[in-house]
């Protein structure tokens, strides 16, 4: 007999005003991976979230946690999830102590359980020396640690993440990283959103590229990346006329190493077997069509941001930095 999976998503839909958020999305979540929703801001990532933690009606669909109806039984998921919100809900005026003793009145737990429980997450966090000083005085990471033992405190089997390391420094977000690889490693399923290619690719056992509220791929990155079929070779040219450009496609189609090519802004992505004989010929090639000037080349292994621009036509890397925090 197959378990079932630890979150089950089908069809599921929202539209606010008449502007859909979520389109017909579906998905699944086996029992103690880490699972990512990848996509740019304004994607659809937090909206599905938002409705798998029941503080959201889906317009159509349905949505489950480990069997429980979202919608039709959203008591019993509160009970066995846990979430941290992109926005941190830190009053700096309080201790990292305190702010875990109020999450725990909050979810009714026993005092004596409670502070058994705040010590425990103290430590795991990396918070016990500083856990009686003012938020106020807490780094970026710091803050970002406590709303993880916060989402914790009520020994959530499925742990919702939204945005973990957004505007934190390099160092921060490793710090994080390794929080998140240690709850795994106590069976604790997490679903997270980002729309950081390397924490996707570091992190998740499996991602679901979302793009305009759709899913456009699902599939562990490694399997993503391998799906595109070789080596990224990009071509930036110059003023190229389309007809330059059918040209050169055709001509360079012809060349026995070539898997594939799409068109991107302002020149071409390859696929490639190896850059050895590749890159010599691609350039020889390009140079012997009349209105292509090659202004750059670039040569890369198989990256996420190669698997969303294959699924979405876009760049992830071409929306705006979030601010870093210290």
């Amino acid at each position: 007999m197959s378990i079932p999976a630890a979150i089950e998503v089908s069809n599921l839909g929202k539209v606010y005003d008449s502007v859909e958020a979520v389109k017909n999305l579906s998905l699944s979540v086996q029992h103690g991976e880490i699972f990512g929703l990848l996509g740019p801001n304004g994607a659809g990532k937090s909206t599905t979230l938002r409705i798998l933690i029941t503080t959201l009606r889906p317009t159509t669909g349905t949505a489950t946690i480990l069997g429980h109806d979202v919608v039709k039984e959203a008591d019993t998921v509160r009970r066995l999830i846990g979430y941290v919100a992109q926005e941190r809900a830190i009053d700096r005026f309080l201790t990292g102590r305190e702010h875990l003793l109020l999450f725990a009145e909050l979810y009714h737990l026993p005092k004596q359980e409670a502070l058994t429980r705040i010590d425990s997450l103290l430590k795991l966090v990396g918070l016990e020396e500083d856990a009686d000083r003012v938020a106020k005085g807490y780094s970026g990471g710091m803050k970002r640690k406590l709303d993880i033992a916060c989402g914790l405190l009520p020994h959530p089997k499925i742990l919702f993440l939204d945005e973990p390391t957004l505007g934190l420094d390099v160092q921060s977000r490793l710090n994080i990283w390794e929080h998140i690889r240690q709850l795994k490693q106590q069976g604790i399923t997490i679903v997270m959103t980002t729309n950081y290619l390397d924490e996707a690719d570091q992190l998740c056992d499996r991602i679901a590229i979302i793009d305009r509220g759709e899913v456009r791929a699902t599939g562990s990155p490694k399997d993503l990346k391998a799906s595109l079929g070789g080596d990224g070779v990009w071509l930036t040219l110059s003023d190229a006329t389309s007809e330059a450009l059918e040209q050169l496609t055709t001509a360079l189609h012809g060349l026995p190493f070539v898997r594939a090519i799409r068109p991107r802004e302002s020149g071409l992505d390859i696929r490639v077997d190896g850059p050895e004989k590749a890159l010599p010929a691609i350039m020889e090639t390009t140079n012997a069509v009349a209105g292509c000037r090659l202004d750059g080349i670039e040569y890369h292994r198989p990256r996420l941001d190669d698997v969303f621009v294959a699924h979405t036509g876009r760049s992830l890397k071409d929306e705006p930095p979030a601010p870093a925090e210290t």
